[in-house]
């Protein structure tokens, strides 16, 4: 068929097509009088980058996809390469949302300063209100149940892997050192002025990130003191908004950002994805010794004490 018949059946433009061609993605037949012969496949090729292209997912980086239907698939989905081009996508666009936020979050406390200009009432004031919603828990949260998911992690080895900290240089998860690391995994910190997302209490283990983090702060130097070496927060928070939110707090630690959730596929570590369609870090802490997971706390409950919970568990386990 002609170049126009499959811009018309796949619904785009022929110089669409011609890029697409130009990138290798398709390669037409050639009649003997030199005009492109496109078939049926090259239809299916073209509506799935059409496709693929509205979900956000860039024409250049649709190659993975055409060639596991070239390969003989029925499904452009069906290879592995396929689902990483996926996780990539999702992980771009939990930042762009989690930047979003943030600015949602400057914008919002810019408002409140703008509205309460020369007002009795502070926005100051107003965010120590929103701030107490934060660090204090309702008193009918779920509580979560151990589902196993964090069963097979003592004894691993920790992946090679480079996270963003705070501290404005990356962390190297394999080279903590031969001591004892405390690591835990939080899925989402709240900001005064910010929406938490729809159903957030109502989800086992998920409230609770800023009095844990509150807890590792006031028990740093105690921790420290009981032979942990360092300690570290992790969540797929981009680095921006760890930044704003470790200063807020005034925490001595870093805190790890993973957006892709990078080390829960390496690791195979327990998720869970809100109504809005984020996926989130289930909380867990792991104790890393050597290079290696020592003890792993999953679930978690409640997290306001889980600071405490594991200061205990290092004095009774000295190394």
């Amino acid at each position: 068929m002609q170049i126009s018949e499959l811009a018309r059946r796949a619904g785009v433009t022929t110089k669409a097509v011609r890029y697409y061609e130009s990138l290798g993605l398709l390669t037409p037949a050639r009649l003997p009088n030199g005009y492109r012969d496109y078939d049926e496949h090259d239809v299916r090729l073209t509506q799935e980058i059409r496709a693929l292209g509205s979900l956000g997912i860039p024409v250049d980086r649709t190659r993975p996809f055409l060639e596991c239907l070239t390969a003989g698939h029925r499904h452009a989905d069906d290879c592995p390469a396929s689902l990483a081009g996926y996780r990539e996508a999702i992980g771009e666009l939990t930042q762009r949302i989690e930047g979003l936020t943030a600015r949602r979050a400057v914008l919002v406390t810019h408002l409140r300063q703008a509205a309460h200009r020369g007002s009795r009432v502070s926005p100051a004031n107003e965010g120590e209100n929103l701030m107490t919603d934060y660090t204090s828990l309702p008193a009918d949260l779920p509580v979560p149940e151990d589902d196993g998911a964090a069963a097979h992690l003592p004894g691993m080895k920790v992946p090679h892997l480079d996270l963003q900290g705070t501290g404005g240089t990356s962390v190297r998860l394999d080279a903590l050192g031969a001591g004892r690391t405390v690591i835990y995994l939080y899925p989402l910190t709240g900001r005064p002025g910010v929406d938490l997302p729809d159903g957030w209490d109502s989800i086992p283990g998920a409230r609770g990130c800023t009095p844990e983090a509150c807890g590792f702060r006031d028990h740093y130097q105690d921790l420290l003191a009981a032979g942990a070496d360092g300690v570290f927060g992790l969540s797929s928070q981009d680095p921006d908004y760890q930044r704003e939110f470790a200063e807020r707090l005034h925490l001595p630690f870093e805190m790890l950002s993973d957006p892709a959730r990078n080390l829960a596929q390496q690791l195979d570590l327990p998720t869970f994805e809100t109504t809005s369609g984020l996926t989130l870090y289930k909380r867990l802490t792991l104790i890393i010794h050597d290079g290696v997971i020592e003890h792993v706390f999953y679930p978690i409950f409640p997290p306001s004490e889980h600071a405490d919970q594991v200061l205990t568990w290092l004095k009774d386990n000295p190394l």
